[in-house]
């Protein structure tokens, strides 16, 4: 069956960086456009960032362009998502996505990971 399991999440302190790895598997990995969301308590889950089934990648959500950098590694079935100078609205679960488009709609991803939580302290 299909999995996507998310891990490096924790917890950092503000102006860190920590690096997300989204491990597929069950999927033609190469076939498929990913994406990282995140979900604060009490907030509605949001788009970070997406990546095409080829590199290339979408505009990021205003609120970490220039910090966060998306990635893949098809050879390895995994993406990535490079957090640098973290804040503490950053926390939240983040979650991968698979789907067929590079979108920032969640409806739109057919394959979800269980979350990895990332908490940032001040």
């Amino acid at each position: 069956q299909v999995q996507l399991v998310e891990s490096g999440g924790g917890l950092v302190q503000a102006g860190g960086s920590l690096r997300l790895s989204c491990a597929a598997s069950g999927i033609t990995f190469r076939n498929y456009a990913l994406g990282w969301f995140r979900q604060a308590p009490g907030k509605e889950r949001e788009f970070v960032a997406a990546i095409t089934d080829w590199g290339g990648t979408t505009p990021y959500a205003d609120s970490v362009k220039g910090r966060f950098t998306i990635s893949r590694d098809n050879a390895k079935n995994t993406m990535y998502l490079q957090m640098n100078n973290v804040k503490p609205e950053d926390t939240a679960v983040y979650y991968c996505a698979a789907g067929a488009y590079a979108s920032r709609v969640p409806a739109t991803y057919s394959y979800w990971g269980q979350g990895t939580q990332v908490t940032v302290s001040s």
